[in-house]
C-alpha cells in the first residue's frame, strides 16, 4: 500500500509539473546577461530575446549583472527558483574557464544549472592601438618583449573571457603586462583608440566594426582556423604560436531543477529563433557562427560544458594564473 501511495504521489507530482510547463510562461521572463550592457554577450542576447519572446508569448527582459568575470550574474541564476522565469546567458568564461581560474568558484557549472542549448561560437581577435609599431603577431611579440614594463592591455573585467584570453596569450609569448579592467570592452575602446592602452583580446562581433573602420589594428585571429568574416587575417597558429586556440561560445541555462518540459520548450524556441532568416543574418553579420541543429540539444550542451571545463583547466593551470 505504501509503495502504491508513493507511486501515486510521484505520478501526481509529474502531472503537476507537466501542467505547469504547459502553462509556462504566464509572465515576462528575465534573461540575466552576466556582463555590462554594450559588450559582445549583451549584443547577442538582445538579438535573440525579442524572437524568443514572440515564440513564447511573453516578453524576455534583459538584465545586465556584471562582476567576478560573469560569475555574479550566473550565480544569481543558479540560486533562482527553478520555475522557468530566470534564464542565464552563458559564455565560455562563465561556464568553463572560471571553474579553473578562480580558487573558489561561486558555483559548479556542470551541476548547478539545467542546460538549454548552445547559440553560437566565435573567436577573439587581437587588436591594438592604431599606432602600435607592429604589423603582425611576430612583430607584436618582439615589441611586447622589449616594452612589457610600460604596456597595458584592457579587458571586460577581471576573470572575463577577454581577460583570460589575453593572459594566456601573454603567458604563451612570455611577457607580463599590466591589466586594465573595464566593465565591458566597449567602455575600454576609447582608451585603446586614444592610445592609453595598447591592446585588447576582443570578441569578433565587437571587433569587426572597428576593424572595418580601420580604427584599430588587427594582428591575429585567436583560433586555429581563420574566421569567415575576416578571411585575410591570419591566425595566431599560422603566425608561429602553434596550437594556440581560444574560441568562445554562447549558450542558455536554467537553474538546476527546472522542469524538463520547460527546458524542452525553451530549447525548441531557441532553435526556431536561430533558424529564423532575419535573426541568422543579424547574428552572422556580426561574425558569429550559429551552431548547427545537432549541437543545440540540452544533452549536447551538458556534455559540452564538462568537456570545456576539462579543456580549459590545462592551459589555465599551465599559465599560473588564478583569482581569489
Amino acid at each position: 500500500m505504501a509503495r502504491l501511495s508513493l507511486i501515486a504521489a510521484l505520478a501526481l507530482a509529474l502531472a503537476s509539473a507537466t501542467a505547469a510547463a504547459q502553462d509556462w510562461p504566464t509572465r515576462p521572463i528575465t534573461m540575466v546577461v552576466p556582463f555590462a550592457a554594450g559588450g559582445g554577450s549583451d549584443v547577442v542576447a538582445r538579438m535573440i530575446a525579442p524572437r524568443l519572446g514572440d515564440l513564447l508569448g511573453q516578453q524576455v527582459v534583459i538584465e545586465n549583472l556584471g562582476g567576478s568575470g560573469g560569475m555574479t550574474g550566473s550565480y544569481k541564476v543558479a540560486r533562482a527558483p527553478p520555475d522557468g522565469y530566470q534564464i542565464g546567458f552563458a559564455v565560455t568564461g562563465t561556464h568553463a574557464q572560471n571553474q579553473s581560474l578562480y580558487k573558489k568558484p561561486l558555483y559548479d557549472a556542470a551541476t548547478d544549472f539545467a542546460p538549454v542549448g548552445l547559440i553560437a561560437d566565435a573567436s577573439y581577435i587581437l587588436i591594438t592601438r592604431p599606432d602600435l609599431p607592429a604589423g603582425n603577431l611576430q612583430e607584436f611579440i618582439g615589441y611586447a618583449k622589449a616594452n612589457r614594463s610600460k604596456m597595458q592591455f584592457g579587458s571586460s573585467g577581471a576573470g572575463s573571457g577577454s581577460h583570460i584570453t589575453c593572459l594566456l596569450l601573454n603567458s604563451t609569448i612570455g611577457v607580463e603586462v599590466t591589466h586594465v579592467p573595464y566593465r565591458s570592452t566597449a567602455q575600454g575602446m576609447p582608451d585603446l583608440l586614444a592610445g592609453r592602452i595598447d591592446y585588447i583580446c576582443e570578441p569578433v562581433q565587437t571587433a569587426l566594426p572597428l576593424i572595418e573602420q580601420k580604427s584599430v589594428k588587427p594582428l591575429a585571429t585567436l583560433t586555429r582556423e581563420r574566421w569567415p568574416v575576416l578571411p585575410n587575417l591570419a591566425t595566431a597558429h599560422e603566425q608561429g604560436l602553434t596550437d594556440f586556440d581560444a574560441p568562445f561560445w554562447f549558450a542558455l541555462f536554467f537553474p538546476k531543477g527546472t522542469p524538463d518540459p520547460i527546458v524542452r520548450r525553451l530549447n525548441r524556441a531557441l532553435s526556431d529563433t536561430l533558424d529564423a532568416d532575419d535573426v541568422r543574418r543579424r547574428v552572422e553579420a556580426t561574425g558569429l557562427r550559429i551552431v548547427p541543429p545537432e549541437r543545440r540539444s540540452p544533452e549536447y550542451l551538458a556534455q559540452f560544458v564538462v568537456s570545456e571545463i576539462k579543456k580549459w583547466a590545462a592551459p589555465i593551470k599551465a599559465s599560473g594564473v588564478s583569482m581569489d
